[in-house]
């Protein structure tokens, strides 16, 4: 599928980014070229140490902001696949710094968009999150936009064989800035900090969401918000897992936080196409023939009103999974 491709990732030098150029890497040894675009040069050279251009004829390392459109364009000139995943994320930063984050978000992806439609670009999929369904925070509010902009990037597309789509998932386990990594660094002391005790989140591994990303990028006609099935987890379960015997102090919902995440609102579920492992809410504005996208893919159309909360999920993350998953996926030599 990406041999003899070129592809661009923004925001490479993330959690994400890594584990997408690994895979890569890995799995796809006849890839053209891989641009890691990112703009913190500590990072790039950190990650040229792992994957370095003399080991790895295809990647190269681009400094560059999303903010930059000019830049970005230049970067983008010979790529097939765009992979977006820059974003400012980190909920109460933005709260507290709202202006930046609308630049990164909402005017960075209006600047890939148009890089992707000035250059040969073929496919572009963007990296979305749960906080982009009915969003209470900046956050999600901007992702919410951004996501509304790759979608209707396809109707300015003309006679382009190009298509742009989105992917929208939860917590990613052990991500920085992620609940794990802060427990983890805080059991030493015997003592936990939680917002709320009935607060659940969706999980995701690092692995999975690429796959998700490289489904989309494989399936995609346009237009669509992929949303995978994942378990929740209860933020309790996660202190139990990591330190079974710290004191838990209850400090209070954050700004802009919500108790439960939702990545399916019930308005959603009027175009939403249900799968086996995932589901498809499918553009507002018919791009395409949405009864021939339902048969010939197999999918079955949800009934308005169907929610999808990680307070109502019916799949959850036992305290011995997450204990799993964090040997997995974080720190291998983890134990209580």
């Amino acid at each position: 599928m990406l041999n003899n491709k070129a592809i661009l990732i923004t925001g490479g030098t993330g959690s994400f980014g890594k584990e997408f150029v690994k895979t890569i890497l890995r799995n796809y040894p006849g890839v053209k070229r891989l641009v890691v675009y990112s703009r913190d040069e500590l990072k790039q050279s950190e990650m040229a140490q792992e994957f370095s251009a003399e080991k790895y004829k295809a990647i190269r390392y681009f400094i560059g902001d999303v903010r930059d459109a000019e830049r970005l364009k230049m970067a983008c000139e010979g790529i097939d696949v765009i992979i977006h995943a820059a974003a400012m994320k980190q909920v109460v930063a933005a709260e507290y710094n709202p202006m930046e984050c609308i630049k990164t978000n909402v005017l960075g992806a209006e600047n890939v968009i148009n890089a992707a439609l000035a250059t040969n670009v073929s496919d572009v999929v963007a990296l979305s999150t749960d906080k982009a369904a009915a969003p209470i925070n900046l956050y999600g509010a901007t992702k919410l936009c951004s996501d509304k902009l790759f979608v209707a990037a396809n109707n300015m597309k003309g006679s382009r064989e190009l298509k742009f789509s989105v992917v929208r998932y939860g917590n990613v386990l052990g991500s920085r800035g992620s609940v794990i990594p802060y427990f983890l660094k805080m059991r030493e002391t015997g003592e936990l900090s939680i917002t709320h005790e009935e607060m659940t989140r969706f999980s995701i591994s690092l692995q999975d969401g690429v796959q998700l990303v490289l489904n989309a990028i494989d399936k995609h006609w346009g237009g669509e918000i992929f949303i995978p099935k994942i378990p929740s987890y209860r933020i309790t379960d996660v202190a139990k897992a990591i330190a079974p015997d710290a004191k838990i102090n209850i400090i209070g919902i954050r700004p802009g936080e919500k108790l439960h995440e939702e990545m399916i609102t019930e308005t959603d579920s009027i175009n939403t196409v249900e799968f086996d492992d995932h589901y498809v809410i499918l553009p507002s504005t018919p791009i395409w023939d949405v009864d021939e996208f339902e048969k010939l893919k197999k999918g079955k159309r949800l009934d308005y009103g169907f929610k999808y909360n990680s307070g109502t999920n019916d799949e959850w993350l036992t305290v011995a999974q997450i204990r799993e998953e964090i040997r997995l996926h974080v720190d291998p030599s983890f134990e209580v």
